[in-house]
C-alpha cells in the first residue's frame, strides 16, 4: 500500500483503527529508505546493538534491517525484540519471531519496568501519538534504555529533556529523519 493510500486510511479509520483492521497485512511503503537511514545511523553513531527493542515494530522492517547490520562482523550477535499491539501477525510472518502485543499506553504505565535495552528503535509511530500522551511514554522508555533512535517522516516528535531524553544526533536520509536521543540520566 502506498504512503498516500495509508494516509487516506488514517483519515478514514484513524491511525489506531487502521492498524486494528489492517495490521496483519501492514508493510511500510518506505522500507528501502528506512533501511538506508538505519545503516547510516549505525555508521554515524556507532550505536550498541546488543539488545534492541523494535518499538511499534510493524512488519519487521527495522528488525530485518538490524539483522543485516548485525551480519557485519564488527557488530556480533544480538537480541532484537519486537513490540506492537496490532501488527504481530505481520511481524511474525516476516521475521519468524513473535512480537509482544503491548500498546504505548501499557508501556507508559510501566509495562517494561525491569527490562534493559541497549537501544530502542521506533520507526514511523511516535509522531502518531497524541502530544499529551508522549511525555509519560518517553519517560518510561528512558527508564529501560540509554539510547532511542526515532525514525520519522516528519519533524515530530521532538522529545524533551524533562521527559528523560536529550537529542544527541540528527540526520535526514531519503526524507527519513533519524534522531538519536540519549537518556538524560545516561549522558
Amino acid at each position: 500500500m502506498s504512503d498516500d493510500a495509508i494516509r487516506k486510511q488514517y483519515e478514514r479509520y484513524g491511525a489506531e483503527g487502521y492498524y486494528r483492521q489492517f495490521g496483519g497485512q501492514y508493510r511500510n511503503p518506505h522500507e528501502a529508505a528506512l533501511r538506508h537511514a538505519i545503516h547510516e545511523s549505525v555508521v554515524a553513531w556507532g550505536m550498541d546493538l546488543s539488545h534492541v527493542l523494535d518499538l511499534a515494530c510493524g512488519s519487521g522492517e527495522v528488525t530485518l534491517a538490524l539483522r543485516d547490520e548485525l551480519a557485519e562482523p564488527e557488530h556480533g550477535a544480538a537480541a532484537i525484540e519486537g513490540i506492537d499491539p496490532y501488527t504481530s501477525a505481520a511481524y511474525q510472518a516476516r521475521t519468524g519471531q513473535a512480537a509482544a502485543e503491548l500498546s504505548f499506553e501499557a508501556i507508559a504505565g510501566g509495562a517494561l519496568a525491569g527490562r534493559r535495552y541497549s537501544l530502542i528503535v521506533c520507526s514511523y509511530a511516535l509522531h502518531l501519538l497524541a502530544p499529551s500522551r508522549l511525555p509519560r511514554l518517553a519517560y518510561q522508555l528512558s527508564q529501560v534504555s540509554s539510547a532511542l533512535l526515532v525514525l520519522t517522516p516528519h519533524k515530530r516528535p521532538d522529545l524533551r529533556p524533562e521527559w528523560g531524553w536529550q537529542l544527541s544526533g540528527e540526520m535526514v536520509v531519503e526524507r527519513v529523519r533519524a534522531r538519536l536521543y540519549r537518556s538524560a540520566g545516561h549522558i
